[in-house]
Formats: structure tokens, sequence, C-alpha cells
């Protein structure tokens, strides 16, 4: 497939979003325009990625490791944009989509995109309604989920069509202008499904385990730490008692975004206030089978 786009993402194991992940990117760009680097080798991870670029790396557990993956992954965006107008880039579990109502699909809407810039799509957190979403996530998200959380550190600079360096985990670059598009948003996954996420959780706890490291030494989120994990059922009967709220129009969030952009201090990067919002919404019918 001919196409001016390409995804990267770096996994270890998570089968769950990773076959999620090339459905969505695969679909949409082609498999042969989406990398996936396979951290520490995985078999599983290479048969989910069939047709994708694969890049195998050691998995040997090391401090400082999310330091090291943004490092490769950085790299990986600046070669690919010699061949690409734009690279997205993100964790397994985070995935840019479109509004339908704008009419076009991804792949059409970055085509009619100018390059060089940096587009920072609006972050929401998929969750899953334990209460009122019995049904199964599998071949489908969105349907069976419906309900999303504004989650501002998950606006992140992910579409790169610039040289500009992004920071560990994605959440900054050394870019100066905010570009958000309306029709454009990143979706968290994380909390999609409760049974997925425990599992989840139990994998990256083993992997912190195993490593020895600090918070301070592995250079990534507490949430990794099984000491910091907290009590999963609690976590998601938390997400009941939330407003919630219908009318989709997140216009005003990106404006607060706008008038918050500043520089971070002397590093070179940019960024914008990221308070937590406590309400919820229920994405519009549009969005079923989006993802």
């Amino acid at each position: 497939m001919q196409s001016d786009v390409a995804a990267v993402t770096m996994v270890r194991d998570d089968p769950f979003f990773l076959k999620a992940w090339v459905r969505h990117y695969g679909g949409l760009l082609g498999r042969e325009n989406c990398t996936v680097i396979n951290h520490g080798h995985g078999a599983a991870v290479a048969r989910l990625a069939e047709g994708c670029n694969v890049i195998g790396i050691p998995g040997d557990p090391h401090p400082n490791f999310d330091m090291k993956r943004w490092r490769l992954l950085n790299n990986v965006v600046q070669g690919l944009r010699c061949y690409y107008r734009h690279v997205i880039v993100g964790d397994v579990d985070e995935l840019v989509v479109v509004d339908p109502e704008d009419g076009r699909d991804l792949l059409t809407y970055l085509r009619d995109t100018r390059g060089k810039r940096v587009l920072t799509p609006l972050g929401l957190e998929v969750i899953h309604r334990t209460d009122l979403e019995p049904a199964p996530v599998a071949d489908g998200i969105l349907g069976p989920r419906r309900h999303v959380r504004l989650a501002p550190h998950y606006s992140k600079p992910c579409i790169v069509s610039h040289g500009a360096k992004i920071a560990r985990g994605g959440h900054f670059t050394q870019y100066d202008t905010l570009h958000t598009p309306d029709a454009l948003y990143l979706l968290h996954l994380k909390f999609c499904d409760f049974d997925t996420y425990v599992q989840t959780m139990n994998a990256r706890n083993r992997v912190t385990e195993e490593v020895g490291a600090s918070v301070q030494e592995a250079a990534i989120g507490r949430h990794w730490f099984a000491e910091a994990r907290g009590e999963d059922r609690a976590l998601f009967d938390g997400f009941h008692a939330q407003e919630v709220r219908e009318d989709f129009d997140l216009g005003w969030v990106r404006r607060r975004m706008h008038r918050s952009w500043a520089p971070r201090g002397e590093t070179g990067y940019w960024a914008f206030k990221r308070p937590d919002y406590a309400e919820q919404y229920i994405l519009p019918e549009r969005f079923t089978g989006l993802i």
C-alpha cells in the first residue's frame, strides 16, 4: 500500500494492545508502513506484527529502560521522516483517530495536512464502566466501550513531520508551536477492559521486579511498580461515581491548552498545563467501530 504516513511503537508482550494497534494502523496505513520494535524478540509479538517492519532488540532487564526506549524511538522517527511525510509515534496502548464527523480517515486527513510541524491530538482515556458495560472487548473496542475521560497527560505531540526532539514518555517536544486539530484524538486504552488491565499490570510489575531498580532509576511511571498499584477493583469502581456528560464538545479543552502553552523551564521543551478533570463523556455513536 502506497502511503506517506508511518506509525511506530515499541512493545514487550502486551498482545491485546498490539493486536489493536496493528489492526488500527495496519488497516489504515498498510502494515508495510508500520514499525514495531520488539523488545525481547518475543515470538508472539513477531506473529501478531507479521507484515509490519519488526525490529527485534534484546530484552534483558536494566534500569533507565524508558530513557533508552525513547532515545531509540526518537532516532527511528527521525529516520522515517526521510521517507514519510508524517510519522505517528507512541505507546502500544495509544491510538490516534479522526472524528468520523470530519468525513476523512486518518491517512487521508494527514495527507491533507501540512508537514514540517508537530500535531497534538486531544487525549481521551477509554474506560471500562464495569457497572454499565458487561460486553467483552475482542475485535472491537469502541462500541462495547463508549465512556471516556479527559486525559491531558495523553494529549501528546505524537504526529511528527519536524526534526523536533521528543521527551521521554512522548509528552513534550522541542517545538514551539502548538497544533491541536479539532478532529484529532489520541485514545489511551489502558483502562478499556478490567480483565486486560489486571493481566497487563501483573506483567509490568514482573518487569520492574526483575530490573530491581527504584522509580527514579528506572525512569518510568510509578504504575509499573507493584507497591504503587493499589487495588484494581477499587480503581475501576471509582469510575462509577464520576459525573457523565453527553455534550461531546471539547473545544474548551483545546483553548485551555493554548492559553497555558509555554516553555518548560530551560529544557528547550514546550508544554501546556495538565490539570485533572473529573468528568466523563460518552462518545457519540459515530465513533462505534472506529477501533
